[in-house]
């Protein structure tokens, strides 16, 4: 496959044009007076769609804590649809295992509980805690054969699913286009530059979690590699330095049907969302216009940290929730890193309960992400309670 762009992805871009935009990206519609929606759907029913739509990191590392009883209780109630792990949940692997358990004992439905164990600078669980470390994916690529980095990857996925985690967010299928880059070159998170062999070591990798039940998350949608500036510090921009074989990986993966999800960048990319301000996460031409509908991808878009600065320093919380909602994202990330806040649950589901009373086009955004998100938990395996009636009752 030595190719710079692929007949299925020039007919993607002569579909939505780089020059000029098929459709920009709008500004949250003001509510529509007289309009009320409410009759259509009852709140409870509406708050436990939004709950599937919201993962959130938590303060602690034992059962004790309030900061994991506060999650605990959130899950029972059917406010989020899973946890994210950072480094300061751990303190041991049998503390994680009780975490784990606890979680999903009391959990309205099967819990999403992720992780960033790519391998190399960026993994949670680590030897300081007794868990076996993996190489960087730049080494692996490096060292391994993609059969043999399967080999690695299956064992990792198995000692994942053994603490009680179902999701990794990796792999990394950004190409390493600069290699200076702060966030992925400099890091090792690139498996290459070669769109070809990024897609090899990224199937190898998907297909050995799916063999011990774990979920994975491509990303970074619609491609980091190309940036200068880290994402999570401020704005990235890579309108100038991204090109279409970027999205090659995305495409190959795709239609092999080896991705669970996608994860959306807070990289400003013009020649995709048509502005100059707005990232592809909240971005509607590039998540649903490109991967949707013509990139055909049918699974969970779910979006990157929706606390970091790329975010925080440009949008306001109330305006980046609709808009990444209305872009296309099913799950939104909020790590709780740097200014934790545990009501982020109930705030979100305030904001998109209000938008989704009078706008139409909202609520059924927010049927289609539960829905998404509702299958995705069927491969887990589980017995996940579906109520059908949330997303065809109109």
């Amino acid at each position: 496959m030595p190719r710079w762009i692929s007949p299925f992805l020039a007919a993607a871009f002569a579909l939505i044009g780089l020059s000029a935009p098929l459709r920009a990206d709008p500004a949250p519609q003001a509510p529509t007076k007289g309009t009320d929606l409410h009759r259509t759907i009852e709140d409870g029913k509406l708050k436990q769609m939004i709950g599937q739509m919201v993962l959130v990191g938590f303060i602690g590392d034992s059962v004790g804590d309030d900061g994991y009883k506060r999650v605990v209780e959130q899950a029972q109630a059917g406010e989020i649809t899973g946890v994210i792990y950072l480094g300061r949940n751990i303190a041991s692997l049998k503390a994680v295992s009780q975490l784990n358990d606890g979680l999903q004992k009391y959990a309205m439905t099967r819990l999403l509980i992720a992780i960033d164990q790519e391998g190399g600078r960026i993994q949670r669980l680590t030897g300081e805690v007794g868990f076996k470390s993996v190489p960087s994916q730049a080494d692996v690529a490096k060292t391994l054969s993609p059969d043999e980095a399967g080999a690695v990857y299956k064992n990792l996925a198995a000692a994942l699913a053994g603490l009680g985690f179902n999701l990794n967010l990796a792999p990394v299928v950004d190409l390493n286009v600069n290699p200076a880059n702060p966030i992925i070159g400099k890091l090792g998170r690139s498996f290459s530059a070669d769109p070809q062999e990024v897609e090899a070591y990224a199937r190898a990798f998907v297909q050995a979690h799916r063999a011990k039940g774990v979920l994975t998350a491509l990303k970074h949608f619609p491609g980091h590699g190309s940036s200068t500036k880290d994402s999570h510090k401020g704005i990235a921009d890579v309108s100038k330095t991204w090109s279409k074989k970027e999205l090659l990986p995305y495409e190959d993966l795709i239609a092999s049907g080896d991705v669970d999800m996608v994860m959306a960048a807070h990289v400003i990319n013009a020649k995709l969302a048509y502005s100059p301000d707005i990232p592809a996460s909240l971005s509607r031409p590039t998540l649903t216009a490109l991967l949707r509908d013509t990139m055909h991808f049918k699974g969970v878009v779910i979006s990157d940290d929706m606390q970091m600065q790329a975010i925080t320093d440009n949008v306001s919380f109330e305006d980046s929730v609709r808009r990444a909602v209305m872009a296309g994202n099913d799950i939104l990330i909020f790590a709780n890193d740097k200014h934790p806040d545990p009501a982020i649950p109930e705030k979100v589901a305030a904001i998109l309960c209000e938008e989704a009373r009078r706008n139409p086009e909202m609520l059924e955004r927010i049927k289609k992400s539960y829905e998404n998100v509702m299958l995705l938990k069927r491969k887990l395996g589980a017995a996940v309670s579906q109520d059908t009636s949330l997303v065809r009752e109109q």
